[in-house]
């Protein structure tokens, strides 16, 4: 009987010590070394503040620029998904015209840069979309409760054309990315599924929504929740065009207090919250998704084998 090998071998410890001290290296270079006068006290102060008016403890410009950042890439992240679908299947649609809609679209967002996007959208398209469509002054002239529940959902009326001028662009720059990993997915069943289908007499549509698409979900989940997480992160690119999300916040509070690193370190903690956060629950559905066993489709099946499991799913 061979011993059985031990779980962190010598190699192991020997590149986990190596990667320990270069980090407290960094450390010792950041906290001693460097001729830098910390000020960690003014951190609190600028994520809560006590309110004298309520008499209760509430955000502070940190916070609220966390929260914004939250909103923004929330609804980012959903129209950034409705589109990434929508141009998915016309990247795969038989009509060549849909095809050569969904690729230009894919390549003109693909290969131009997200800060020049994000002036193109604001001054040349959102600003004069949302200023014809008065937005801002549908948004003040609302009652009073109204302007409560769309600032909690969306953004302050002095703020609102920014935020969906922030919105827009996201969307549209995730929205071509997010594209790609539907077509991918959805080319990824084994064609053995379509021919099945097509048997039993299904439309495209019927066919797309009750066979091909809650198969291709399992395999785009995990890239899905990378572009998610990306839309996170590049939310902080909208904070040039004055929406107070995270970033933006961070900058003001550096303004006025100097705290530099000690601001970018907060903020960074922030952002690993957030996208850790949305990694465990991805992780979680994948896990039930996992458990769940209902789908018909498995890899290693031949196309004949397959065809004839879903005709047997479908009687």
């Amino acid at each position: 009987m061979q011993p059985k090998k031990p779980a962190v071998s010598i190699l192991d410890g020997v590149i986990l010590a190596a990667v320990l001290g270069f980090f407290g290296y960094l450390c010792y270079r950041l906290f001693f070394a460097l001729n830098y006068q910390w000020n960690w006290s003014v951190i609190p102060t600028y994520l809560v503040r006590f309110d004298a008016e309520q008499h209760r403890w509430t955000a502070n410009i940190l916070l609220e620029g966390f929260f914004t950042t939250i909103k923004l890439s929330i609804w980012a992240t959903f129209f950034a998904a409705v589109l990434g679908l929508i141009i998915g299947l016309m990247r795969i649609s038989p009509r060549l015209f849909f095809r050569l809609i969904g690729r230009t679209y894919i390549e003109a967002i693909r290969n131009t840069p997200p800060l020049v996007l994000v002036f193109i959208f604001y001054y040349f398209v959102s600003d004069q979309l949302f200023t014809f469509l008065a937005i801002e002054d549908i948004f003040r002239a609302s009652p009073q409760p109204v302007q409560d529940i769309l600032t909690w959902f969306f953004s302050a009326p002095g703020l609102i054309t920014q935020f969906f001028s922030g919105v827009l662009t996201l969307a549209l720059f995730q929205g071509a990315y997010i594209a790609e990993i539907v077509r991918a997915g959805i080319q990824a069943i084994d064609t053995g599924q379509w021919e099945a289908g097509k048997t039993l007499g299904l439309t495209r549509w019927q066919l797309m929504r009750l066979i091909i698409l809650p198969q291709a979900v399992k395999i785009m989940l995990q890239p899905l929740a990378g572009e998610f997480i990306n839309t996170i992160k590049w939310s902080s690119i909208v904070s040039i065009i004055s929406i107070q999300e995270l970033t933006f916040q961070g900058l003001q509070v550096m303004a006025s207090t100097r705290a530099t690193i000690e601001i970018w370190l907060t903020i960074s903690a922030m952002y690993l919250v957030l996208c850790l956060s949305l990694s465990l629950v991805v992780r979680r559905i994948e896990c039930s998704l996992a458990q769940s066993g209902n789908s018909a489709y498995t890899p290693k099946k031949s196309r004949k084998d397959t065809s004839w499991a879903l005709l047997h799913l479908f009687r």
